[in-house]
């Protein structure tokens, strides 16, 4: 049984303006795929929470973060998005009750499900959706998810890091909010500086786009066989994990890059295309003001991984050098992008396939110090590593798509891939791969061997 109590929630600022170019950026996205982006899931309370701290908690974080009180308005005559942020208002905290005999967790991943994969109404409903599950008369656990145009991976820490603040006793925290909001953002995204940031984002692209070879993936055999058309799946590897820290300490390097010299090594084995030409989803965080604004501000940027006559040690060295460049290109005007893509098509008579993205979704901390591991600690922990098909769906997603996430004692992969192009053996084939490569360069120093797949 579900029940919904009416949360009203006041703050600073309001109005209307034009989307961010990170808004706009997903928005596009949602377009594409017809699917609404969404993040966010289920967490486990503290003893003796009740359904009016979840309430308080869902007024704080509305009150507070302007992106959580904006919807969208659309122009009568072209249909384009604005953003309009308001003040005050109510939202609704769905109060979902179990017997105490049920599953309170089985209760909270099922409402996570629905909130993750309903379409949110842009233009009337919150970018917030939230839950208090109460099994047998206590709360056990909450459910919050939020549609991706509002917030990010890294505004939805600064979201965590604000909630932090709160008084449970007094409720709003004393310090403003002075990270920046959206509407202010959108505005100076309209200013010379930023405009200078897009245009040398854009010759990065450009220099990419006219360079490269026009395709990513081959064609699947027997395609139709395979509807539902998008496959998703993961892969748990403790293996990775133990071998990245090492290889990171040897290169003197973080983690990131030799993940993405490993994805760009067994990408290239798997399909026989290189150099590798992935989109990196870039956090954009360390531009002014943005470190703790709770908004969409990620965009992505077109990066280049040669893997031919090289070490993995070089590989690695390449993708770093590629990446930080990729970091600094990630800033730019989604319609002028827009324009770009299609001038380059038109004077190279293909189109160029941007259709794989690498989005390293860890928190971006040092990575500890540990011994390195034996040849038999890491062999041993490659039999634990575990593949698992997660979902299929006909709604259109890219041709690849690779998130890495940290999880207890592991790597975890999250793929996605349209199977006329990418099968669900490539997929797993992908994943293992990346995998043996960062193992086998623990176990063989990385500067005798040449990378496999080059």
């Amino acid at each position: 049984m579900a029940d919904h109590i009416a949360v009203s929630f006041d703050g600073v600022g309001s109005g209307i303006g034009e989307l961010t170019w990170g808004q706009v950026g997903i928005w596009q996205s949602i377009q594409r795929s017809g699917a609404s982006s969404t993040i966010g899931g289920v967490s486990t309370v503290p003893p003796g929470t009740t359904v009016d701290d979840v309430a308080a908690i869902l007024r704080f974080i509305m009150s507070r973060h302007q992106s959580l009180r904006t919807r969208l308005r659309f122009d009568a005559d072209d249909g384009r998005p604005r953003q309009v942020v308001s003040a005050s208002g109510e939202a609704a905290l769905e109060v979902v009750d179990v017997p105490a005999a049920a599953d309170g967790a089985a209760a909270a991943a099922e409402v996570g499900d629905r909130y993750l994969n309903t379409a949110f109404d842009y233009e009337h409903e919150w970018p917030v959706r939230m839950a208090a599950i109460r099994c047998g008369g206590v709360v056990t656990h909450s459910v919050a998810v939020y549609l991706h145009l509002s917030i990010d991976g890294a505004g939805l820490d600064a979201l965590l890091a604000d909630l932090a603040t709160m008084d449970p006793a007094i409720g709003p925290a004393a310090a403003p909010v002075d990270a920046v909001q959206p509407l202010e953002l959108a505005e100076r995204q309209r200013g010379p500086a930023a405009r200078r940031q897009s245009e040398a984002s854009l010759r990065h692209w450009e220099r990419v786009l006219r360079t490269v070879a026009p395709s990513r993936f081959g064609e699947v055999a027997d395609p139709d066989l395979l509807a539902p058309r998008w496959h998703m799946a993961g892969y748990r590897s403790p293996a990775a994990r133990l071998a990245v820290g090492t290889l990171a300490a040897r290169h003197d390097t973080d983690s990131s890059p030799v993940l993405l010299a490993a994805f760009a090594v067994a990408l290239a084995e798997v399909t026989g295309i290189n150099p590798v030409v992935t989109l990196l989803a870039v956090s954009n965080r360390f531009r002014p003001g943005l470190a703790a604004s709770v908004c969409q501000v990620a965009q992505a940027s077109p990066c280049v991984v040669d893997v031919s006559a090289a070490t993995f040690g070089e590989v690695i060295a390449r993708a770093r050098k590629a990446a930080l460049g990729t970091y600094l290109h990630a800033y730019y005007d989604p319609a002028r992008r827009a324009d770009l893509i299609a001038t380059v098509n038109r004077d190279r008579g293909v189109e160029i396939d941007l259709g794989c993205t690498f989005n390293d979704r860890r928190r971006q901390a040092p990575d500890p110090v540990a011994p390195e591991p034996t040849a038999d600690d890491l062999r041993g922990a490659m039999d634990l590593g575990t593949y698992r098909p997660i979902a299929r769906t006909d709604l259109s997603r890219q041709k690849l798509y690779l998130g890495i996430d940290d999880t207890p004692g592991a790597i975890d992969l999250t793929m996605s891939a349209d199977t006329h192009h990418v099968s669900p053996a490539s997929m797993e084939a992908i994943a293992r791969g990346m995998e043996r490569v960062l193992v086998d360069a623990v176990l063989d120093p990385p500067e005798s061997r040449t990378a496999p797949g080059s």
